[in-house]
């Protein structure tokens, strides 16, 4: 291909994701494919001879598109978002067209410097303190990981190393490898799956401690698993706390937990991968009180901040820590000129090369600016807050706990297999995407506001939907019973909604 087939291509590849755009409200959320229904359309063999482009995208709109889970859709409720914007498709073009792997400073000097830049200045307007930035005269400092899960291996592996070294500092004669197997680490029962996989990853027990009623880790909870296990011989090394859990986004008091963390010298990293984003916002800020205790916090720019995936923001307050566990040198990554102007970020993550990811930082920044991403975050939540006020107006629903950023949990009043068969049904139309978790024990739906393009419209349209479907389960009017039960419900649950306004 040259550069004039290039640009027949690109301008129409272009023009079919806007017009996707354009048209995603006429598309089910949910495809109508059954498993290996791609396998059977495309042939076993690559094909030997080159394709005319517009054949690709013939194919590609005929086969591929029939087979996506509409993630852009303002019907798209399920999980949390995924970041996305023209702004950052921008940066994604610019990225891939250079082409740069960012090894060494040498390799591609502007890779590494905005990086330091974007990271300065997407850690100010969180208001992360000082020292967690590059700007700051200690050695702290900020990098864009793959992912949340990724930060969060990378952490407990530099915590390890960390732990071992001190322990080696005071008893030299100390066996390294046993010594290690004593390691454990800590976080809730409400923590992403990606936590705990870091502690099989990393070769480290991940103790999951039992949360309160509102999906919240407590400081005493935390210090009597770290006297349970010293009991034992074992030596807690590493926590992590959630701003934001998966489940019903419940904040961990970081305040609380922070003292015990440093009492015990024991690495404390924050997982705000989808809440964080809220912290732009001065007025959320305080769900973060205490951040000053952490070694590490990291947030997705890829989930709520309109860039796309992958863009995790991770911030350390030391990143020797991070060098003293993965820097491997050879001779043809020698940077000396560097040295101690700009970060080596190949010593702060796993993999040696990177992508230009924070183009895409860049471009959404300043094609947003700050107050643009502070009214999506506002303005998501506006929805929201929406959404639990048209379900507490219908007495078949409760809606608990009380709604946390842009998630709304709500069930039926008839228990959890009625609101599973909710949920079911729903799923199976494909109009709707929502995905369930327990609440005390009790099973609930979440609702999230996800797509960039969801107006009050699309949410009268979402419930609309869902209203229908339990209709066909429950008839709007209830025996007298059920309506008692409701009414008791929802009086708590209107409370808090009116409250928070």
């Amino acid at each position: 291909m040259n550069s004039q087939e290039f640009r027949e291509i690109g301008k129409a590849t272009i023009d079919l994701i806007a017009d996707y755009h354009d048209n995603i409200r006429n598309r089910n959320v949910l495809p109508s494919v059954e498993p290996g229904y791609l396998l059977k359309l495309l042939p076993e063999d690559a094909p030997e001879e080159p394709e005319d482009h517009q054949n690709v995208l013939k194919d590609f709109c005929e086969t591929i598109m029939p087979g996506i889970t509409h993630w852009q859709s303002p019907q798209f409720h399920a999980y949390f978002p995924t970041g996305q914007s023209f702004a950052s498709m921008i940066g994604s073009i610019l990225s891939d067209g250079l082409g740069v792997i960012g090894i060494t400073w040498n390799a591609s000097p502007a890779c590494t410097e905005l990086e330091v830049v974007t990271m300065n200045w997407l850690g100010k307007l969180l208001g992360l303190p000082e020292e967690f930035l590059n700007c700051s005269e200690g050695p702290g400092g900020g990098i864009i990981q793959g992912s949340a899960s990724e930060a969060t291996l990378v952490c407990l592996l530099a915590a390890k190393d960390k732990k071992i070294r001190q322990l080696l500092e005071n008893d030299p004669t100390l066996d390294e490898d046993q010594t290690k197997n004593k390691f454990v680490a800590y976080t809730s029962d409400q923590c992403n799956s990606s936590v705990e996989k870091a502690g099989v990853l990393g070769s480290m027990k991940m103790r999951l401690l039992k949360s309160d009623n509102n999906g919240q880790l407590r400081a005493q909870t935390l210090k009597d698993a770290f006297e349970e296990d010293k009991a034992k011989g074992l030596i807690p090394c590493y926590f992590v706390a959630n701003l934001g859990t998966t489940g019903i986004c419940a904040f961990d008091l970081i305040y609380e937990i922070g003292p015990i963390c440093q009492e015990e010298g024991v690495w404390l990293h924050v997982d705000a991968a989808y809440a964080g984003a809220a912290f732009i916002c001065p007025e959320y800020r305080h769900l973060m009180k205490g951040i000053e205790y952490a070694d590490s916090f990291d947030m997705n720019a890829h989930k709520w901040l309109l860039v796309n995936f992958d863009c995790s923001a991770m911030w350390v307050k030391n990143s020797y820590d991070l060098i003293n566990a993965f820097d491997v040198q050879r001779i043809y990554l020698d940077d000396v000129k560097t040295a101690a102007k700009v970060p080596d970020y190949r010593h702060w993550q796993m993999p040696l090369g990177r992508r230009f990811r924070s183009l895409k930082l860049w471009t959404v920044i300043k094609m947003y600016g700050a107050e643009g991403l502070r009214k999506h975050i506002r303005d998501q939540i506006s929805l929201a807050q929406y959404f639990a006020k048209l379900v507490q107006r219908d007495e078949r629903f409760v809606v608990e706990p009380e709604p946390s950023m842009a998630l709304v949990c709500f069930r039926l009043v008839n228990g959890d297999k009625i609101t599973r068969d909710l949920l079911d049904n729903l799923t199976k139309k494909k109009e709707l995407f929502m995905v369930g978790c327990t609440y005390r024990e009790r099973f609930v739906i979440r609702f999230v506001i996800c797509s960039r393009f969801t107006n009050k419209e699309d949410v009268e349209t979402s419930w609309n939907i869902i209203k229908e479907e339990a209709d066909q389960l429950i008839p709007e009017k209830m025996n007298a019973k059920s309506h008692a039960i409701s009414a008791f419900d929802q009086l708590g649950t209107i409370g808090i909604y009116e409250k928070s306004k």
